[in-house]
């Protein structure tokens, strides 16, 4: 019954070849459909590439912006350090000891001042104890109120340091809650005391710092109104709680105007001039634009900041379509919020991508009228769409950094071949590799140093195997050996080979720098439960894998630990 058909073929060859028209018709045909189908693919494929590449753009421009912000945050949070030492270690000056002996006669005013050297520090402003035991959040504990006001003047003066006219953000205050604060600008407010401290201690950013609020007393930002900033203008504030030995002080709080804002963008969007780049808080408040003028602002109606919202939920990055726009978004790790980059149609036409597109346009008419002339051009492109054919199909197959199978390709040979150890009834063996501390070359010598460890850990895989096994890279640093017809005991062995070989040989990352990496790996195999279900084999030596791990890496772990 299988002969049949092969002999049907044949006689369709035979008559085929004895009828060339047939043969150059078949070939316009078919090269005319694959051709089409492959510039189709091609286009599909550079649409692909290119919104990876503006969301590449995307992630650049949130990253620089995230890494200006981190200056100011890791300030804040240098401040809110410097406080808590200052708390636990006063200073013993007699210029402070006098300043803080000097509160006893000023608690019962109804505003007061303490300075000590406006050149040095800042001064500390404050109100009555009548004011305070108004407010349930607010307390002045005699024990604690003295270091406190010493730490503040210490953390004034690191203040005073950091209120420069070029800083990006536009104060740092601390308020506390014995009925204090100073701030960066403190000097040339006019306004009163006791209003502007009532406003400092009824605002979200300083309500909501409770240890019932911020458990994790971390960083909080909230958007302060014109109306209720002491400025008169629309800021945003980053605020963190003050605390020590289990007791809340205060609250740090940094604010920074939307103009900082715009300007922190247009400087991390500098050299991305597609598009346009907008930041959003964490509930999608538009904050700031890359566009010069609010006309040309790109406005969302509440049905598309809807879908937008929708989709941040589920993801930190992303993209989605919206009519002619479309919209990349990329949440940033030291703001409460997302960037987001608009990208018309028109753009895209009138962008490398359009260009690009109707050149090919142009390419597959100008390929099908040479079709059309000769048939001898139809063969030679046939012939050039199958070697496409097969260096793309190695692509879809292999990792092209390790030159691996990928996972696809990996479970799918992996699967066939534990099938035909399971008809044959053979061993079939499953080794999960993974290397240690990969994280830090990444960090420490860069993404290219890492790829350089992952070729060469492939390189070591490849070599150590039989042409008839299997290896893939499964994920990051992860690599996956697939050993058919072969016991537990030498699975084990090729395991830690391969273990020992890449612990003995040091791998060149940089000039004149070489490292040494270890792995960890486990092995299973059918011999232990009869089971050849591959996924199932291959979590088994996952889960022993990480017993490696565990158990200080560089191991090799092949059965399950002995039950007690």
């Amino acid at each position: 019954m299988q002969r049949e058909p092969l002999v049907a073929k044949k006689e369709r060859i035979t008559r085929y070849r004895n009828h060339p028209e047939r043969i150059v018709n078949l070939c316009f045909v078919v090269v005319l459909i694959f051709s089409t189908l492959l510039t189709w693919r091609e286009v599909v494929v550079l649409e692909d590439a290119y919104i990876s590449s503006q969301r590449n753009h995307l992630e650049s421009v949130s990253s620089d912006f995230d890494r200006q912000l981190q200056f100011s945050i890791d300030k804040l949070f240098f401040f809110r350090q410097s406080m808590g030492e200052a708390l636990q270690t006063p200073l013993s000056f007699e210029v402070l000891r006098d300043a803080v002996a000097n509160f006893s006669h000023l608690r019962t005013l109804p505003y007061w001042q303490m300075d000590i050297d406006r050149r040095r520090t800042l001064p500390l402003k404050g109100v009555s104890d009548a004011f305070v035991e108004r407010t349930t959040l607010l307390v002045r504990d005699d024990s604690r109120i003295k270091n406190e006001l010493s730490a503040a003047f210490e953390v004034g003066y690191l203040l005073r340091l950091a209120a420069r006219p070029d800083r990006l953000e536009k104060r740092v205050q601390y308020v506390s809650r014995a009925g204090f604060y100073l701030s960066t600008d403190s000097l040339n407010q006019n306004q009163d005391v006791p209003s502007l401290y009532y406003q400092c201690v009824t605002r979200p950013w300083f309500t909501l710092q409770s240890e019932r609020d911020n458990r994790a007393r971390g960083v909080r930002w909230f958007i302060t109104p014109a109306a209720q900033s002491p400025s008169g203008e629309r800021t945003i504030t980053a605020s963190i709680p003050v605390y020590f030995d289990h007791y809340w002080y205060g609250v740090l709080a940094m604010d920074f105007t939307l103009q900082a804002m715009k300007k922190l963008l247009l400087s991390a969007s500098d050299g991305y001039e597609e598009g346009e780049y907008q930041l959003y808080d964490g509930r999608l408040n538009l904050i700031a634009s890359t566009e010069p003028t609010p006309e040309t602002i790109g406005q969302f109606d509440k049905r598309e900041l809807a879908q937008i919202a929708h989709a941040i939920e589920g993801d930190t990055r992303g993209g989605l379509r919206l009519a002619s726009r479309f919209v990349s978004w990329q949440r940033l790790d030291h703001f409460d919020g997302v960037v987001l980059r608009i990208h018309t149609l028109e753009e895209g036409v009138q962008g490398d991508f359009g260009s690009i597109s109707i050149a090919l346009a142009l390419l597959w008419a100008l390929f099908t009228a040479m079709l059309l002339i000769s048939w001898l051009v139809i063969r030679r492109m046939v012939s050039n769409m199958f070697t496409l054919q097969s260096s793309l199909q190695w692509q879809a197959w292999h990792d092209p950094l390790t030159r691996l199978n990928n996972r696809g390709a990996l479970f799918e040979r992996a699967t066939a071949l534990a099938e035909e150890c399971h008809s044959q009834d053979k061993p079939f063996s499953v080794i999960q590799l993974d290397l240690d501390h990969f994280k830090n070359i990444n960090d420490r010598y860069g993404h290219q140093a890492g790829d350089r460890v992952l070729s060469h850990t492939a390189g070591l895989i490849a070599s150590a195997l039989r042409s008839t096994d299997v290896a893939g890279r499964v994920g990051g640093e992860e690599f996956c050996v697939v050993l058919p017809c072969t016991t537990a005991e030498e699975a084990a062995v090729v395991a830690e080979r391969i273990r020992a070989q890449l612990n003995r040989k040091e791998i060149l990352v940089k000039k004149s720098t070489t490292i040494r990496v270890s792995a960890s790996l486990g092995v299973s195999s059918t011999q232990e439960n009869g089971n050849f279900d591959f996924e199932q084999l291959q979590s088994i030596a996952d889960a022993r894998l990480y017993k490696a791990k565990e158990q200080g890496r560089n191991q090799v772990v092949s059965r399950e630990p002995d039950k007690k």
